[in-house]
């Protein structure tokens, strides 16, 4: 993840330099996402895998496996990754 992050700043400062060259505007000069949209996708990945974690974990007929997983998965899914891709400051 830190040598993509790193590629595409490279790539980004590079594109702003040759922007100012012939006038015109690369499209990765703006990204359309902050570093909060970033961290809250993040976060909901983690959350998601967790989800998965625990249902794989429970036993079969768990509490576990059959009503927290869920609703952890349910939360990763439906309101953390919408909120980190629709969050702007």
């Amino acid at each position: 993840i830190f040598f993509a992050h790193l590629f595409v700043t490279i790539y980004i400062r590079r594109a702003m330099i040759s922007e100012g060259k012939n006038g015109t505007k690369h499209w990765l000069s703006e990204l359309p996402f902050s570093r909060i949209n970033y961290f809250l996708f993040i976060a909901g990945l983690f959350v998601i895998i967790l989800g998965y974690v625990l249902m794989g974990t429970g036993e079969l007929n768990s509490v576990q496996a059959l009503s927290v997983s869920p609703v952890v998965l349910l939360i990763g899914y439906l309101v953390i990754i919408p909120v980190s891709i629709l969050y702007r400051k």
